[in-house]
């Protein structure tokens, strides 16, 4: 796809743009609009990121004509391999990305790795995160202490909150665990365009309540409420209640100055993507961070899926597809 940013580039250039009609399937480009770079930053060793990421990304292609980029963790060999935590590639080209999108889990990458991440947020463009990039990172030895501020402190500044706790897994992908509906007083965010309440795979995570808050400028779009809980029946609700946001938007500020929309969502099992208003909810939250709002349809944005998705259930160990090479997501 860098050929289509070129060549976009190369016709406004010399005034010479005929980019053609839009089609159903396809945002055609414009002066005002060009086609954005949108990179995938990947590596989860639980929850099939190196599944979902790229069918997000086809839809993109097909629905906003964007050029995407997937990064993965990978082994010496170049097969993905989401258990290797000190590796993510294709972060060199964050460095010219219009959108950066994470689902990443307790990494250890290498400093320079990091930095690319880290640089990004810091430049004012706008990112979106899933599930658990509230814990993107974790630093535990000493040679990495100047790091450990991205075990907490970071996720909490730009996505709004860290790693805290969840109500449990029971049965993973085998049953659906929370109610997801919507917020009535963001009911008319382009956001949740054609997001109707749904039952998901993820058990809910603890963002918001007891000693915790949501940081920022933070303002939920839906609610979870956990159908199965291990802290009900250890009697904890007051700290750690069954209603929960899944879903907000904030902003960002970084060493630029300049305020960033941020997506944030803490659904993300492999298996919700199957429900179509998942689907619209993460496609909408994207174009919304790249304040493309009013391109979202009102039955949200196109969520068909463009090859068939088909991932694995989430679980540690070797439940991830072995064997498996980065493919270019518009084959």
């Amino acid at each position: 796809m860098n050929t289509l940013r070129s060549l976009f580039a190369l016709l406004l250039a010399t005034a010479l743009c005929t980019c053609g009609p839009a089609t159903p399937d396809r945002v055609a480009a414009t002066e005002s609009t060009p086609p954005p770079k949108i990179v995938f930053v990947t590596g989860d060793e639980e929850y099939r990121s190196e599944e979902s990421m790229p069918m997000l990304a086809a839809i993109l292609e097909r629905e906003l004509g964007a050029e995407t980029v997937v990064g993965y963790s990978l082994d010496s060999a170049g097969y993905i391999a989401p258990n290797n935590v000190y590796h993510i590639s294709e972060l060199d080209e964050l460095a010219d990305a219009d959108l950066m999108v994470v689902f990443t889990r307790f990494r250890q990458l290498p400093a320079d790795q990091a930095r690319k991440i880290t640089d990004y947020a810091e430049s004012g463009r706008p990112i979106v995160g899933f599930r658990t990039s509230t814990h993107a990172f974790r630093y535990t030895e000493p040679q990495d202490s100047s790091l450990m501020v991205l075990n907490n402190a970071w996720p909490t500044k730009v996505f709004g909150q860290q790693w805290i706790t969840h109500h449990g897994h029971f049965a993973d992908g085998h049953g659906r665990l929370t109610d997801v509906t919507l917020v009535d007083a963001r009911a008319d965010s382009p956001i949740l365009n054609g997001v109707k309440p749904f039952e998901a795979y993820s058990w809910l995570y603890h963002v918001d309540g007891g000693d915790w808050k949501l940081s920022g400028d933070s303002e939920p779009l839906l609610m979870g409420h956990s159908l199965r809980s291990n802290h009900e029946a250890e009697g904890r609700l007051d700290e750690f209640p069954l209603d929960n946001p899944v879903a907000w938007t904030k902003t960002y500020t970084g060493d630029s100055g300049r305020a960033a929309r941020v997506f944030f969502t803490t659904l993300g099992h492999p298996f919700d993507f199957r429900e179509e208003s998942m689907r619209k909810l993460a496609l909408n939250g994207i174009y919304w961070a790249l304040r493309r709002e009013s391109e979202i349809p009102g039955g949200g944005v196109k969520a068909e899926f463009v090859t068939p998705y088909e991932p694995n259930n989430s679980g540690f160990g070797e439940e991830y597809k072995a064997g498996v090479k980065p493919q270019p997501t518009n084959d």
